[in-house]
């Protein structure tokens, strides 16, 4: 086995190997009903069967990565015209096309944030990257393959042993150098494990001790990273589809102090997160970071800033902070009509729930302005 075989994305060459034991599988092709108009399938005899050989005739026409992730450009130009009210994104001119980057972004949307970046590259003219994705999410061996065929690569942070966690890390950490620095291949990344659940956007020095992993005893802290060409990133979305989930699973946490996922829950939450309406949208790109000190944690706050000062704040932050009785000096360059309507989806969206769910929903579109007022 070649050394990143367990973790890269897939290559051409496995592309129809991967795609036909896709369409035979049972769970794929359960998934593939319930979001698509073939859920009718389900009411006749043998429609899984059917939809098998619907789903084995139309990858006959897919051969490489490129052209698998034509079918997902289609996806989110089409998630842009309808699940949206307005997209922009800046920042094109602090980027060379033929250089390869480390981009470093918020995360609030497991499969939306990086593919929202890589749909502006490619249309672009630049590199699109190699998408970091936790091990959490390949629970589902068919979803793993699923990613991977679109540029992911796996950063496995479970074993049985200190060992083989730390086995999993180096790997990743050797993997996203070796992407940049040998291959000119760009590498996104979260700035910390999971998404920003309560709307606070903070960088986890524990990720960047990670990437430094592989060189830590040969190359200091910010003469690596300098290496790597650090580019923050930040994307704001108006609603987030899933607010009521992290809402439910931060109160979950508040009131039992541990919280287990459904089996299908990340799943659940990549489904929700394309199809639900997002309202305005906006993705930034900074210029590359220059790194100076020599520690993780100062390294780490100088990313949340950068990243936080990229951050563009939408009309359901300062409706949030109006319905909270938040008071803060930031300017709002929104129309009243665009405040009213955030503040009443707000009110609709957290009508009936429990208090500590309401503050919790609410508290993630008001913590962005608390952020920014901080700074």
């Amino acid at each position: 086995m070649k050394r990143f075989d367990s973790i890269r994305p897939y290559t051409d060459s496995e592309v129809q190997t991967v795609l036909q034991q896709l369409s035979t599988n049972s769970d794929v092709v359960r998934a593939f009903i319930s979001a698509t108009k073939f859920s009718f399938f389900t009411k006749i005899p043998f429609g899984n069967w059917l939809v098998s050989k619907i789903l084995q005739a139309k990858i006959n026409n897919i051969h490489t990565i490129k052209d698998y992730q034509s079918i997902f450009e289609n996806l989110v130009s089409n998630m842009i015209d309808t699940k949206t009210s307005g997209f922009a994104c800046n920042g094109f001119e602090n980027i060379k096309p033929n250089k390869s980057y480390l981009y470093i972004s918020n995360h609030r949307d497991i499969t939306v944030d990086p593919a929202l970046l890589n749909f502006m590259l490619h249309q672009n003219n630049f590199k699109t990257t190699n998408i970091a994705v936790g091990n959490n999410l390949m629970s589902e061996a068919w979803a793993s393959d699923l990613m991977r065929l679109n540029k992911s690569f796996i950063i496995d942070r479970t074993g049985k042993s200190k060992r083989e966690i730390y086995q999993g890390l180096n790997l990743a950490s050797e993997y996203i150098g070796d992407s940049i620095l040998e291959k000119n291949e760009p590498i996104w990344i979260a700035q910390k494990q999971g998404r920003a659940k309560d709307g606070i956007d903070k960088t986890d020095p524990a990720l960047l001790k990670m990437i430094h992993l592989i060189n830590r005893k040969s190359i200091p802290i910010s003469d690596y990273f300098n290496s790597l060409c650090f580019i923050p990133v930040a994307v704001s979305y108006e609603f987030d589809p899933n607010d009521l989930f992290k809402a439910n699973e931060l109160y979950a946490i508040k009131i039992q102090q541990k919280y287990i996922k459904t089996d299908k829950e990340d799943l659940n939450s990549i489904a929700n997160g394309i199809s639900g309406q997002k309202g305005l949208v906006n993705l930034n790109i900074g210029s590359p970071i220059n790194f100076i000190d020599n520690s993780y944690e100062a390294c780490a706050q100088l990313i949340s800033r950068s990243i936080l000062d990229l951050y563009q704040l939408q009309p359901s932050n300062f409706a949030a902070c109006e319905i909270q009785n938040i008071k803060h000096t930031l300017e709002c360059n929104f129309s009243e009509e665009q405040i009213d309507f955030a503040k009443e989806y707000l009110e609709t969206r957290t009508k009936g729930l429990e208090p500590g769910i309401k503050a919790l929903l609410l508290e993630q579109y008001s913590n962005p302005v608390m952020q920014k007022e901080a700074l």
